[in-house]
């Protein structure tokens, strides 16, 4: 299991299958700190697209950041098709929908201009092979020709993913990111990942639940964050009954931000699957990301919208079993599973936690928790409320989507789809996305 850091500069390590993980560890930092391990060293070719996302019959531009390399060649798939989790940390798999095209010899700042099949909406890559066992892997989002083709969106954490990404743009030797060097305020989008091009934490945040949602047949669109801000609530509402935030989604721009808030008050549905979701303000500028505030100290607490708040982390030092509390609240989540109050189910759910806040609804219940696991009155708590017609549920630590398979949590995903997945509740009517 990944290690979880905060923003102290004490470092630990510790070993995950065989690696060395470097982490950075201060209980309860209240800076939003996501995991990392040190940069894949494996042989590899960097290479990223363009943009986030792309719409099917389209050409996407990928560029090479590497320095030459022969042999090259390419290929594109559909992520979360595999029939098992992925073995490391800087793997991606799934299946093939392009042939292999051979390149030859690829040189840095090059541009390779990739045909977008026409395939249903997900997680896609590129993965590049070359001399000397070099591979490197290029995700995009295949997004719907237009919002509403199905009537639930997953948003991936696009922004999230650049801002921990470790990779060194610039070759001087030190990473690109804030959380390696706290004089740099910007960090550059379009461009690769540190582990061989894989996003941040995918094994564990992101992937469980592509392959969960794939196998169970589910259908829906997905969506990156700048799919999002392109758009508003009233947009959002004419377009889906619900939208999924189930990866780490802690950057967010003041316009996806509008629109989720506006699709919520319109009664559209919400699922946060992790924790520390709409921590940071940022705004874009020239493909470059900046960090502005925290939500909460601009007027905006995340809690209003979300439910609950990130208050803090510890490493992954310490985790727990969720403590049902109150299945009379949402009794519709916990059918079928054999849960009542007083029990307990998982083991490992915590890492970073969110509790419910002064600016929370007023109506939130709290279904499950976490008591005191980062001390006394620390405690995270997974939530439910509604407004109006939208309802919101709120996991409120890591460590759900990894725990996709146990019989407690898929029987509670599925409760959660069958309950919060339904047509727009306003006048629909196809939007593309330019």
């Amino acid at each position: 299991m990944t290690l979880l850091v905060t923003s102290s500069s004490t470092s630990v390590v510790r070993a995950e299958g065989g690696e060395v993980t470097t982490a950075v560890t201060g209980i309860n930092s209240i800076e939003g700190v996501d995991a990392w391990q040190s940069p894949s060293k494996k042989p590899q070719i960097e290479a990223a697209f363009a943009r986030e996302s792309y719409r099917s019959g389209s050409v996407a531009k990928l560029v090479i950041f590497s320095k030459a390399a022969r042999d090259v060649s390419v290929q594109l798939f559909r992520a979360g098709t595999e029939d098992a989790a992925i073995s490391a940390r800087d793997e991606m798999s799934g299946t093939p929908t392009s042939e292999v095209r051979q390149l030859g010899v690829e040189r840095k700042n090059q541009c390779i201009w990739v045909p977008i099949p026409h395939a249903p909406s997900g997680l896609y890559f590129a993965k590049l092979t070359g001399a000397g066992r070099r591979v490197g892997y290029a995700p995009f989002i295949l997004r719907p020709k237009y919002f509403g083709n199905h009537q639930v969106a997953l948003v991936l954490p696009t922004l999230t993913w650049q801002a921990y990404n470790r990779h060194d743009d610039n070759g001087d030797g030190q990473a690109d990111t804030w959380y390696v060097n706290p004089e740099i305020t910007s960090v550059r989008l379009a461009r690769p990942f540190d582990q061989r091009g894989v996003p941040p934490n995918y094994k564990w945040y992101d992937e469980p639940f592509l392959r969960w949602l794939i196998s169970t047949g589910k259908s829906l669109d997905y969506l990156s964050q700048s799919d999002l801000a392109s758009t508003n609530g009233s947009r959002l509402a004419a377009a889906y009954g619900l939208l999924i935030f189930s990866g780490h989604h802690e950057y967010v721009t003041r316009d996806e931000y509008d629109a989720v808030e506006g699709f919520r008050n319109r009664g559209g549905n919400l699922i946060f699957l992790s924790a520390n979701n709409f921590f940071w303000r940022v705004v874009i500028r020239h493909n470059h990301m900046s960090r502005v505030a925290k939500w909460r100290d601009v007027g905006r607490p995340e809690a209003a919208l979300v439910g609950v708040q990130y208050i803090g982390n510890d490493g992954g030092m310490h985790r727990d079993a969720y403590h049902v509390r109150h299945t009379e609240a949402a009794s519709w989540l916990f059918a079928g599973t054999g849960l009542t109050n007083g029990l307990s189910f998982g083991w490992a759910f915590g890492i970073e936690i969110d509790k419910s806040a002064t600016s929370s609804p007023r109506d939130i219940r709290v279904l499950a928790d976490l008591p005191n696991l980062l001390g006394p009155g620390k405690t995270g708590q997974m939530t439910y409320y509604k407004k109006g017609r939208a309802k919101v549920f709120a996991a409120g630590a890591f460590g759900l989507v990894d725990t996709m398979r146990s019989e407690e949590v898929d029987l509670m995903m599925e409760n959660l789809w069958a309950k919060f997945s339904k047509p727009s509740l306003v006048r629909w009517r196809p939007h593309p996305r330019q």
